[in-house]
């Protein structure tokens, strides 16, 4: 998916696609700005875990042909949960509406899936008022979860 938006009176060049393989180096970059701000740093192994099972799932944000981010998402049948995750993009690039353009788009996808009654988002304190723009309630919070500082906020809302 292409977009153009004007950010500070310049027009960017938007592109959410598909992950592939050649992304993960950049895209590890990126994660590694985000620490400690918004992951620990032991998160790194769990979204390598995730691209190598589901990197299908995974979908690269570029602006203007660079790697700034990404988003996931996939299906957890035992639940019938669509899930977002791994949501994360270079500070630099904060307030330009990339996270919720890949979250609209996974959203879109995961509620065209039959299988899917409710969506789960996994969170922390600090992104989760993000999350309630898109109608999920808090479900779970559990202090520390991600590593110190770093709450978990569990959210759920129902696919309509």
């Amino acid at each position: 998916m292409k977009r153009s938006k004007r950010f500070n009176n310049t027009l960017l060049l938007i592109m959410i696609r598909p992950y592939k393989q050649t992304d993960k180096e950049h895209l590890l970059k990126v994660f590694n700005l985000n620490v400690p701000k918004s992951f620990d740093k032991n998160e790194i192994k769990d979204f390598e875990e995730y691209l190598e099972q589901k990197a299908e799932t995974y979908l690269t944000v570029e602006v203007d042909n660079t790697i700034v981010g990404g988003t996931g998402y996939y299906v957890n049948e035992e639940d019938k949960s669509g899930r977002i995750t791994w949501v994360f993009f270079d500070p630099n690039y904060s307030g330009q509406g990339l996270g919720k353009q890949s979250v609209d788009y996974c959203l879109n996808v995961l509620s065209k899936d039959k299988r899917v009654e409710k969506f789960i988002v996994t969170t922390s304190q600090l992104a989760y008022k993000f999350f309630e723009k898109f109608g999920y309630s808090n479900t779970r919070i559990e202090k520390n979860y991600w590593g110190e500082g770093l709450d978990l906020y569990e959210m759920e809302k129902l696919n309509m």
